[in-house]
């Protein structure tokens, strides 16, 4: 039989040349866990905020509408009535549209300040991270031609 090549040791022997900091990447993890958290609870503030308008609107709505069922002796009282809710409606549209828009305003605003301070992050942690590989890669070339120049003396 002929005898196989050792994949795994291979493998062990080629990893181990080749020095991985996994601190680094335990808190690249860390600081996505951390921006999906800031992330969820902005998007989870938004959602009871618009919850919290949608119900308020539906119960004005509803309020309003009480005056439309009540019975009237005049046609013409039918017709102010609808005019009356039509009017209110148009109110609450106004001011209920505005409330979710400085609810999106706001959540643009969180969303971007999240992503600038999370760009910066990695922007100084890749510098750093960069910097000490330049580092390392210039300390192992001196010693490569060191030990190339000594060996042919």
């Amino acid at each position: 039989m002929a005898k196989t090549q050792d994949f795994t040791k291979m493998m062990q022997d080629m990893m181990a040349s080749m020095p991985m900091d996994m601190s680094k990447m335990q808190d690249a993890f860390k600081a996505q866990t951390a921006l999906g958290e800031k992330m969820a609870k902005v998007a989870l503030e938004a959602a009871e905020k618009s919850t919290d308008i949608s119900s308020k609107w539906t119960k004005d709505t509803l309020g309003k509408f009480g005056a439309l069922t009540t019975s009237k002796t005049e046609p013409a009282d039918y017709a102010k009535a609808m005019s009356d809710f039509a009017s209110a409606s148009a109110e609450m549209a106004a001011e209920n549209l505005a409330a979710f828009a400085e609810v999106a305003k706001k959540v643009q605003m969180e969303t971007v300040e999240l992503m600038l301070s999370a760009g910066k992050e990695m922007t100084e942690e890749t510098t750093a991270v960069m910097k000490k590989a330049t580092e390392e890669v210039t300390t192992a070339a001196k010693k490569a031609t060191a030990a190339a120049s000594a060996a042919a003396k």
